[in-house]
């Protein structure tokens, strides 16, 4: 099953109490106080394992408390710590405050052990308080509680190219094509109701992530299809793919306006990300003129079609690249506007070099 959230409460274990003991032995004159210190109870820790991919482990889990500390014993003998309760979350995962909403913790690097809070100290025995005025103190001290925060866990997958689109237009076919994912093909709408990961090779020593997330409708802003809920696996990304099908109903103009807009109304800052667009189901087309289409949309979105390309192209369809070569990266339009066939295998492999490259502009 797969959880991208979940919310509990985590609590740090209690100090152990301090002893109130006393030496009595035979033969020795000089006895006294002698009761040990309790020991440490147990800190909460959060470790980043790679082999996790979900938050399920704490699903259904209301509170999650670490040990606590142990007493102190007589002769001075100090009570056993508690062990450090370590929690495996997958790298991406945010550790928010449930009730202010503030970002506590951001785990991104495998490996990553973060300690978020300690168990309390544990209480002194009653050997620390003896002095000249008070030989026999009859006291120790309770060991300090442990600290309590209610949390929220939150997925957010991290990728370098995020896919975008309606559903069922091609994008789970796309990044089984062109990286080692397996996710589910079907021909129906929503086929994909989880978000899925695929390592994509762009060359013999290159390779980057790609995210392929469940499709977005009109609406999506409002709760209709899957929502936004998924938007947020794509928020990490460096760079954004929009997948419009050119074999549907929609338009294109129609299938990129609207999911720009839906895309807006979930973070703004996402919207404004480096992108490129794929126009999918070459293979699909059902119109008069493959060509004109293509060349029309281009221009519709201001642009003119491009001549040539160093990403290897298929020539025989119009095609859009910006030109960088004396000017900076215009971020305010795609990088590149391509018709590809992931059936037929059309541009798929000069797709990935052109966004290793844009990757790379992002940076």
């Amino acid at each position: 099953m797969f959880i991208d959230s979940v919310k509990f409460t985590v609590v740090s274990g209690k100090g152990g109490q301090g002893c109130a003991s006393f030496r009595r032995e035979k033969f020795v004159v000089k006895g006294g106080p002698d009761g040990g210190d309790g020991g440490k109870g147990g800190d909460v820790a959060f470790v980043v394992d790679s082999n996790a991919d979900t938050l399920s482990w704490f699903k259904g889990r209301n509170i999650i408390k670490a040990e606590n500390g142990k007493q102190g014993m007589g002769r001075n003998m100090t009570g056993k710590s508690a062990p450090t309760l370590l929690l495996s979350v997958p790298p991406g995962t945010q550790v928010i405050d449930d009730l202010t909403g503030e970002v506590l913790l951001d785990l991104l690097v495998e490996g990553e052990v973060v300690t978020f809070i300690e168990g309390g100290k544990g209480g002194l025995g009653n050997v620390h308080f003896k002095n000249s005025r008070n030989q026999r103190p009859t006291y120790a001290q309770p060991g300090l509680p442990g600290t309590k925060r209610e949390i929220r866990l939150e997925l957010k997958l991290i990728a370098d190219v995020g896919l975008v689109g309606y559903p069922n237009v091609g994008k789970s076919t796309l990044i089984s094509t062109v990286s080692n994912a397996t996710p589910e093909i079907a021909n129906y709408e929503f086929t994909t109701l989880t978000p899925k990961l695929g390592v994509v090779d762009a060359g013999d020593y290159n390779s980057f992530v790609m995210a392929d997330i469940p499709g977005i409708i009109d609406g999506a802003s409002d709760g209709k299809g899957l929502g936004l809920e998924f938007l947020r696996h794509i928020e990490r990304t460096k760079t954004l793919l929009f997948t419009i099908d050119i074999a549907n109903y929609r338009t294109t103009s129609d299938q990129l306006s609207v999911l720009k807009e839906e895309l807006k109304k979930f973070s703004t800052e996402l919207s404004q990300r480096n992108y490129a667009i794929a126009l999918t189901k070459i293979d699909a087309y059902y119109g008069e003129n493959l060509e004109e289409d293509i060349a029309k949309f281009i221009q519709e979105l201001g642009l003119e079609p491009s001549k040539n390309s160093e990403f290897g192209f298929d020539k025989t369809l119009p095609y859009y690249v910006q030109d960088t070569t004396f000017a900076r990266f215009d971020t305010s339009k795609p990088y590149f506007i391509l018709p590809i066939s992931s059936v037929t295998h059309l541009n798929t492999k000069a797709l990935t070099y052109a966004l290793y490259d844009l990757i790379g502009k992002s940076k």
